[in-house]
């Protein structure tokens, strides 16, 4: 089956009963994504509630501002929460200030460490910073670039530094050729496939909100990309989500 790993569900306009579909499209594990404090809350109670889905608590780079008070706490909740994230540098938005920004996604990196859970990274337009944060404070053992939209040297110097990198709806985008460019150049033990529901639906949806269910057309991508049967990317792309959120086998 395939494995979902990176969604917001619910958000907004897109219920739990997205799950449903999706399984039935043949989408067997889902992490659902924190993005502040209600959104991380909201992901755990999810997770609580389904043994295919688990959690993430984190704060994204346009909430930095907030700051970290008022997350939830991952330790309260082993085996529900397992990453870190998404947190990381937005500099296409600017939303936060970058000066409010770097130390929220550093801080974020040293508690992934302290906690042992993966770290979910979103960064936009911000590679050099993004680079210099973790090489500061070390990259988690288990950290996923969602959302890759690097081409394939930033894909290279992610690899570099162990890191899994996740390809969403924008593979099949017209104008993304770097991104295909890195898929190709990712070794299969390093991919993940993400939905980033309710954003990025893939061609022949786009425009329209994402859901879990369309994550098959993003592991169609990617295979045509790697040359590979699509069977070959469902196995590998399960594996590997398995490893890098640490679930169980």
């Amino acid at each position: 089956m395939w494995a979902d790993s990176h969604c917001h569900v619910p958000w907004r306009d897109v219920p739990v009963e997205a799950f449903a579909q999706a399984r039935a499209a043949g989408v067997g594990r889902f992490i659902t994504v924190g993005t502040d404090a209600e959104t991380s809350t909201a992901a755990i109670a999810t997770a609580s509630a389904h043994d295919d889905v688990w959690a993430t608590v984190g704060l994204h780079p346009h909430e930095a501002s907030r700051g970290l008070d008022g997350l939830p706490d991952p330790a309260i909740h082993p085996g529900v929460v397992v990453a870190i994230g998404e947190c990381g540098l937005d500099y296409h938005y600017d939303h936060s200030p970058r000066d409010d920004q770097r130390p929220v996604f550093a801080e974020q990196v040293r508690w992934a460490h302290a906690l042992g859970l993966t770290l979910v990274i979103h960064t936009r337009e911000a590679w050099v910073d993004t680079f210099a944060i973790l090489d500061d404070a070390g990259m988690p053992p288990r950290t996923v670039f969602h959302c890759f939209t690097g081409g394939e040297a930033e894909a290279e110097a992610c690899l570099e530094r162990g890191a899994y990198l996740s390809f969403s709806g924008i593979i099949t985008f017209k104008a993304a050729d770097d991104v295909r460019a890195a898929a190709r150049a990712c070794p299969l033990d390093r991919i993940l496939v993400e939905t980033d529901t309710p954003y990025l639906a893939p061609v022949p949806h786009r425009g329209r909100p994402n859901r879990p269910e369309m994550l098959p057309i993003v592991g169609a991508a990617v295979a045509a990309e790697k040359n590979v049967p699509i069977e070959t990317v469902e196995a590998v792309t399960w594996e590997n989500t398995a490893r890098a959120f640490a679930l169980p086998a």
